[in-house]
Formats: structure tokens, C-alpha cells, sequence
């Protein structure tokens, strides 16, 4: 299978403490490393207001991560487990052009 290019943008609730964003962005870098995506780039975008609420919050720090894989494994896990988080109000994966 062909390595396929991917952005990763989700939102980190607002009220979130420093040590614990920083060890949610780990944990879900870990995640997309173990499942065989290679992490090119993980960084905060910046904190923005919503155009309405997300689960009562008005604002949000949004994470950009850009990776490649060969295969969906890392995404689906992801996905599967950024459903779970209480601290990503929402998350997106785009398949970037090559």
C-alpha cells in the first residue's frame, strides 16, 4: 500500500491545565506512532472562539498534526479513541494531496 499524506486538527477544551493538554497531545501522538504513522509535524494552532458552543465551551485550542502512513490503522484508532476524550471536543482528518 502507498504512504499517503494526512492533517490531523482537533480541539482541546478550553479550561484544560498546561501539564495536562501537553500530556493529551503525547498520549495521542503515541497513539498515531504505535499504530505505524510516522508524525512530521504536532503543534498548537492557536486558541479560537466557536461561530456557537461545542459542549457549552465558546472557545477552544486547536492541535494541527501532519503524518504519513501506509495504512488506516493509525487513523481509525484515532478516531475511535478521540469519540472517548472528554478533553477533544471535536477532531477532523484530511487526506492531504500528494
Amino acid at each position: 500500500m502507498e504512504t499517503r499524506k494526512y492533517e490531523i486538527t482537533y480541539i482541546i477544551r478550553p479550561d484544560i491545565e498546561e501539564s495536562a493538554k501537553s500530556e493529551l497531545v503525547d498520549r495521542f501522538d503515541k497513539i498515531l506512532a504505535d499504530n505505524g504513522a510516522t508524525i512530521a509535524d504536532s503543534k498548537d494552532w492557536s486558541t479560537r472562539r466557536f461561530a456557537y458552543p461545542i459542549a457549552k465551551y465558546t472557545e477552544g485550542t486547536y492541535h494541527v498534526v501532519n503524518l504519513t502512513t501506509d495504512s488506516d490503522q493509525a487513523l481509525n484508532e484515532f478516531d475511535r479513541l478521540a469519540k472517548f476524550s472528554d478533553d477533544i471536543l471535536r477532531h477532523m482528518i484530511v487526506k492531504l494531496d500528494a
